[in-house]
């Protein structure tokens, strides 16, 4: 695969600095670089055309979901063999490409390679930490990806590229269309990307959590009745552990003031994560139920009333 054509979408929404070192991460290593803005109003628009990008601006009349925004530049392309999906706060690593074409020829089933993604300043706040542990997952065939990777550009046109209604968990569903096809995802043993969360505050954690619990409901409710059972288990433990236990507790101790001891599961169930991750890790995935409870409230309420968006949006 040594003269594959790969071609990259950029998606970005006021990414700054974060943006341009984005860009000049990919300058030289694809044919086509794409850059997809959603409303951005920090420059990012004129200073993605200086470094060479072609410009999709997004429709600003129109909700803006990432989704709708890789399938933008998607729309674009001519029709390279690979495309390599990236978010705006994120550098791709040098060497990433030949690793991830390396996959590709390992596997030739496989339509998606994804790799390591770390954050940059994960020593800058608890929240950052957490989140360069969430994207450590195991190496080998995967479920899904995230919002960096590289795809076979003829199976996401096939499987119909992204679903734009989405407002969060586009890249899993993707994935498993693409498994339906045929396809298979692969995780394997490469530094992919630099990510910049920027999550230095309780309340964008808590935003982020938020945004994971619905998505885990929409899809849920898309594909749980079907043989992948799509984030059931995750839609079962946010309602678990951030709306049941907490009313039988308050129940338990209206009935009788022994009761309110039922609450002593969540200081176990922390202490039991943190053999696992370490006692930051199981504090915060507690805490972080009642945050995916919320996004799962949030998506039952909206869909009963008929309304998409509700509290959850794009950037």
């Amino acid at each position: 695969m040594q003269n594959a054509v790969i071609d990259a979408v950029v998606i970005g929404r006021n990414e700054g600095a974060r943006l341009g070192a984005c860009l000049q991460s990919l300058q030289g290593r694809v044919r086509h670089l794409v850059y997809v803005d959603s409303g951005s109003t920090d420059g990012s628009v004129a200073a993605a055309c200086v470094l060479g990008a072609e410009v999709v601006a997004l429709d600003m009349r129109l909700g803006f979901t990432a989704a709708r925004a890789r399938n933008a530049g998607l729309a674009v392309l001519d029709a390279p063999e690979f495309v390599q999906f990236v978010d705006g706060d994120c550098e791709v690593q040098p060497g990433w490409l030949d690793a991830a074409l390396v996959g590709f020829a390992e596997h030739p089933a496989a339509v998606v390679v994804c790799g390591r993604r770390r954050e940059r300043y994960p020593e800058a706040s608890v929240y950052n930490r957490l989140t360069d542990l969430e994207w450590d997952t195991p190496v080998g065939q995967a479920r899904a990806c995230g919002g960096d990777a590289l795809m076979r550009f003829a199976a996401v046109q096939a499987a119909g590229g992204y679903d734009a209604c989405l407002i969060a968990g586009e890249e899993p569903e993707l994935c498993l269309r693409l498994a339906r096809g045929g396809g298979e995802v692969w995780r394997i043993e490469a530094e992919m990307t630099l990510h910049d969360a920027n999550l230095l505050r309780f309340g964008s954690w808590w935003r982020r959590m938020v945004r994971a619990g619905h998505a885990f409901a929409e899809g849920a409710a898309r594909y749980g009745a079907t043989p992948e059972r799509h984030w059931v288990v995750e839609v079962r433990r946010a309602v678990l552990w951030g709306i049941a236990l907490p009313l039988a507790v308050i129940l338990a101790g209206l009935l009788h003031p022994l009761g309110w001891l039922l609450a002593l599961i969540y200081p176990v169930q922390v202490l039991r994560l943190a053999r696992r991750g370490g006692l930051a890790w199981g504090f915060f995935t507690v805490v972080g139920k009642f945050a995916e409870a919320r996004g799962v409230l949030s998506y039952w309420v909206n869909r009963k009333r008929g309304r998409r968006r509700g509290l959850i949006e794009y950037k």
